[in-house]
């Protein structure tokens, strides 16, 4: 058996970051994103979302890489969307992700901000605390492709 301690935060938006995702049927996402990630074998520790992006803290296990966890969860909530007719303006996912790694001690921190991210919305942009996710993570980047 193996043993893992890997926390992730993983953020990524709607195709041109369109409000497109809101709405009385998310916790529906939800279970479904849930689905694919007890599917991988990964545990989902919270879920949330804005109209045009959404947060997943989860653990990833060994045997996934990220990109093929990421791209597991994009690819069947995607289809899900579009099938279940529950969100109609949905095109699809952006193609590029964020994902910020977190130890033990700051899980109950990341999972709170994950829960209030309504609140936490109203002072600051989408695209201000992606640029803040990356900076305080050492990720270098180029302002130009964050839109």
């Amino acid at each position: 058996m193996s043993h893992r301690q890997i926390f992730y935060q993983i953020v990524f938006g709607t195709k041109n970051r369109e409000a497109t995702i809101a709405g009385q049927h998310c916790e529906e996402l939800y279970k479904y994103i849930w689905g694919a990630i007890n599917n991988s074998n990964c545990k989902l520790y919270r879920i949330n979302e804005m109209e045009d992006h959404i947060h997943i803290f989860s653990d990833l296990h060994p045997s996934l890489s990220l990109a093929d966890f990421v791209k597991n969860i994009k690819v069947a909530s995607s289809l899900w969307m579009k099938e279940s007719g529950h969100f109609p303006k949905f095109k699809g996912w952006q193609d590029s992700y964020g994902a910020f790694t977190y130890s033990i001690r700051e899980k109950d921190i990341i999972i709170n901000y994950i829960k209030n991210q309504k609140e936490h919305h109203k002072t600051e942009s989408f695209f201000d605390e992606y640029k803040r996710l990356l900076i305080e993570n050492g990720i270098e980047f180029d302002e130009k492709y964050l839109l």
